[in-house]
């Protein structure tokens, strides 16, 4: 095996599918949008390049497939979304999947011959823009999806069913995505952090070792109304204050505990300078890679909660509306992972995802494995990502060492 031998093509595939736009001044392709069948071409003419065979399943993902000589052989996927949010940078998903292409160039340059299937997936839709649902690409592929999922309506009001088949799709036939039944080695994904932790500690990559578990809630507060003038503050059911203790109760538990808590939007009413504020309604977002520590935390802001509301006598509603639970990256992935970035002299520096990627919804069905590439001021989801070049190198040399130390003991 040659040492540094990766293309030079992986920016620069990420600079050419950014031209792929639904909008000419900024880069958006969202999931079903005009463009995005377009951006999935593209993808498709670079795996034909490097001698995949190649398909669109019925859902709207791409498949590159690396086939080796034992038809019953197992099958690695390696993979990220290739769906960007609006005004969104040139990284975010579609690196991944340009590593992999790097990758599967180095086995051919090489010659290689892998003792099973590789495939280089390019996930439809990770990001949920278009059907306020979201990973709808890796929940195709683990048998996530039902009838009442080509019922979901985008901002056009038109269905999942008809965009999809307005695209050329098959959603008839949504059930074919699923790969629920195959005989998987796991997938693996490599994606910008999102953070700033490998830049602040001056490393190109890190491993993940986790993708945090997460619950979101709305919370309504119900008080009194009142003038700011004539009401004494003794008799007051202020629903802003209460809100304002609850909201520093969760900082200061997150803070203690070591996990991550948000709240990120809040809206009063009536919301008037002179007007005590009768309803207060703000969202929670909370995460760790420890679910047990996440709901006993989540269970004393509950407890707390409710003291509050009997203390200044508002009511107090908690409606949860998203939940996810924490994803453990496969422990012998993560060895090939620091084997493969030891001998490169870099430092192995193990971290956990607070962002959610299609590994979470690809560990239903198979082992997965994660590699974190340093971004630019921790910078996502807006034109300004950047990652550079020596660095995608680094995780594909990264990804290219552990695929052959895995084919080396599948061959033992």
């Amino acid at each position: 095996m040659s040492k540094g031998a990766t293309s030079s093509k992986i920016i620069q595939r990420c600079d050419e599918l950014a031209k792929v736009s639904d909008t000419p001044e900024s880069i958006s392709r969202v999931f079903l949008g005009p463009c995005y069948k377009d951006g999935l071409k593209l993808v498709n003419s670079w795996m034909v390049e490097e001698g995949l065979q190649t398909y669109f399943d019925p859902v709207g993902n791409l498949i590159g497939r690396l086939a080796c000589n034992e038809e019953k052989a197992p099958t690695l996927m390696i993979g990220s979304h290739l769906d960007t949010v609006p005004n969104a940078g040139r990284f975010d998903g579609i690196l991944g999947v340009m590593i992999g292409l790097d990758v599967v160039h180095r086995i051919q340059k090489e010659n290689l011959k892998l003792p099973f299937h590789l495939e280089i997936i390019g996930i439809g839709d990770e990001e949920g823009v278009s059907f306020n649902a979201s990973m709808l690409g890796s929940k195709a592929l683990v048998g996530g999806w039902n009838d009442s999922t080509l019922e979901l309506m985008n901002a056009e009001g038109k269905t999942l069913h008809e965009a999809l088949v307005d695209q050329g799709f098959d959603a008839e036939n949504y059930q074919q995505a699923s790969r629920k039944n195959d005989n998987l080695i796991g997938y693996w994904e490599v994606h910008m952090e999102q953070g700033p932790v490998l830049e602040k500690e001056e490393l190109p990559i890190g491993i993940v070792t986790a993708i945090a578990g997460a619950r979101r809630f709305k919370v309504t507060i119900e008080g009194d109304a009142g003038h700011a003038g004539t009401v004494p503050m003794n008799l007051r059911h202020d629903a802003l204050t209460t809100a304002a203790e609850i909201i520093l109760m969760i900082e200061k538990q997150a803070q203690q505990n070591g996990i991550v808590a948000t709240v990120g939007k809040i809206n009063c009413y009536p919301n008037a300078v002179n007007v005590i504020p009768g309803t207060v309604e703000f969202t929670v977002d909370i995460r760790s890679e420890n679910d047990a520590l996440r709901e006993r935390i989540m269970n004393l802001v509950f407890m707390y909660s409710e003291g509050m509301g009997l203390q200044r006598n508002v009511q107090i509603y908690w409606n949860e509306y998203h939940f996810a639970p924490a994803t453990q990256c496969h422990p012998e992935f993560r060895v090939l992972f620091e084997q493969a970035i030891a001998e490169q002299g870099i430092h192995v520096r193990s971290l956990v995802s607070g962002a959610g990627h299609d590994a979470m919804t690809l560990a239903a069905i198979t082992n997965v494995g994660m590699l974190f590439v340093r971004c630019k001021d921790g910078i996502s989801h807006h034109p300004d990502e950047f990652v550079s070049q020596a660095d995608a190198d680094a995780a594909s040399e990264t990804i290219f060492r552990a695929l052959i130390k895995l084919a080396n003991q599948y061959q033992d």
